[in-house]
């Protein structure tokens, strides 16, 4: 009769509450049994019998076993308590996290206030253990109360988590709103600048993609895409930089050595220089005017890289290497990656050389940086083989440092050195370096852009 109510009636799939419940039935058994005298009295004719040898006394038999599982009770009782006091901590934390923002001071208060009465619960339980003093009057209810302080603080847990989460949602809807409203207001403005272009004749697209159609404007009008992926780029390179703590001024310096910058973003000029130099590196246009017999061969290599260009234009650069491999694009990017990237730039700015290793061995690498890579090399690419289709040919030229300015071959990409210290006009500036070359198409001249001094 006493093992009638055991631990293995409450199977998992029942709730903590229910086994709770069961506990508490167990623990009323054990105190049945604590509280019996050992006999068992019938009534007989009026007379009170015992049991018989046969049956002899259950306390002879079962003193022990019951103090144990009174003790184990009271062991229960006490780790219900503590862990109900913990997720009561627990929940006016999460409380006062969430009346922090908005800022909520009767809330913030309430929770620190409950904090602080836990924490003195948990001490006081603390020292009951240490002095053993673990008795307690009522283990059934001591256990249910525990039970049910519990469950209500994970139930307030999941009740502030769920407003935290739609908080998160109202700010993130918020911001979509916001940003699809600058994207309408973007593309408005960008509909706008290119109505202006087409009106003044810079970008033109190509008639039928016929060579015979290929005009100067074509080529001004993709130097201008090159040169804002290869911003684009830098831009990237600088926040790598940036983050991997790279000191910038000294990067800047160490690559145009003694120019001083008019402002600190302009060291980003530096870079484009760098990336530019690397890029343009071993592009020779020759002058087939020279000789009148190669004008045949250079018709045929014109209709080569025309049709190279026309190939490119409107493919991704990462789907144009996975699709072909050994191509001279994708030799061309190799090459110029392994250049401009060096290995202890690289394992500085990402941690290891996986990019180098993949690229070196002819693989794509998936990453923002790369892509940002394959773009500015596809547009760099994609004006070679522009430049190698004109007929008469195109010539590329960079001015020296220190040279004077000249509005016909140059375009200044910082307007500060035009004024001088006293705001009155400079009449004599100078290169401080060549940012971007410039090019030459029969009389129609695409102005280098340089950093004056």
């Amino acid at each position: 009769m006493m093992d009638s109510v055991k631990r293995s009636a409450v199977t998992p799939s029942k709730s903590r509450l229910a086994r709770t419940f069961a506990k508490v039935l167990h623990i009323r058994a054990v105190a049945g049994v604590s509280s019996d005298d050992g006999i068992h009295k019938t009534k007989s004719h009026g007379k009170i019998k015992k049991n018989s040898t046969k049956d002899p006394p259950v306390s002879l038999y079962n003193n022990d076993e019951d103090e144990e599982r009174q003790k184990r009770a009271v062991q229960e009782a006490f780790l219900a308590k503590l862990f109900a006091s913990l997720s009561s901590v627990k929940a006016e934390y999460a409380q006062l996290q969430f009346s922090q923002f908005p800022y909520d001071v009767e809330g913030i208060q309430s929770a620190d206030q409950m904090i602080v009465l836990e924490l003195k619960n948990l001490s006081e339980l603390k020292q009951s253990y240490l002095k053993k003093q673990l008795n307690e009057t009522s283990l059934e209810t001591s256990l249910l109360l525990s039970e049910i302080q519990e469950q209500k603080s994970l139930l307030k847990t999941y009740e502030i988590t769920s407003k935290k989460l739609d908080s998160q949602i109202k700010l993130k809807d918020s911001e979509i709103t916001f940003l699809k409203e600058k994207l309408v207001e973007v593309n408005g403005d960008n509909k706008s600048i290119e109505k202006r272009i087409n009106s003044s004749g810079q970008f033109v697209k190509l008639e039928n993609n016929q060579l015979s159609s290929l005009r100067p404007s074509h080529f001004i009008a993709y130097t201008r895409q090159t040169m804002k992926s290869i911003r684009v780029f830098v831009r990237l390179l600088a926040s790598e930089m940036e983050s991997a703590n790279w000191d910038l001024d000294a990067a800047a310096s160490s690559i145009e050595l003694g120019v001083s910058f008019w402002k600190e973003n302009h060291k980003c000029f530096a870079f484009e220089s760098f990336v530019c130099r690397e890029m343009f590196d071993g592009f020779n246009y020759p002058n087939f005017s020279t000789h009148p017999e190669s004008s045949s061969e250079h018709k045929r290599r014109a209709n080569v890289n025309f049709d190279m260009f026309l190939e490119m234009k409107s493919v991704r650069p990462a789907d144009y290497l996975a699709l072909k491999p050994k191509s001279t694009f994708a030799s061309f990017c190799r090459a110029k990656y392994l250049k401009l990237v060096h290995p202890k730039m690289e394992a500085s700015l990402f941690g290891d050389l996986n990019t180098r290793n993949l690229v070196s061995s002819g693989e794509i690498p998936e990453t923002p940086f790369f892509f940002a890579f394959s773009e500015m090399a596809k547009r760099v690419w994609l004006l070679h083989c522009l430049a190698l289709s004109f007929y008469p040919e195109v010539s590329a030229y960079q001015v020296k440092k220190g040279c004077r300015f000249s509005e016909v071959l140059m375009e200044s990409v910082n307007e500060e050195a035009f004024l001088s210290s006293d705001g009155a006009p400079e009449t004599d500036p100078r290169v401080g370096f060549n940012v971007f070359p410039g090019f030459k198409i029969g009389k129609t001249i695409f102005q280098c852009h340089v950093y004056l001094c």
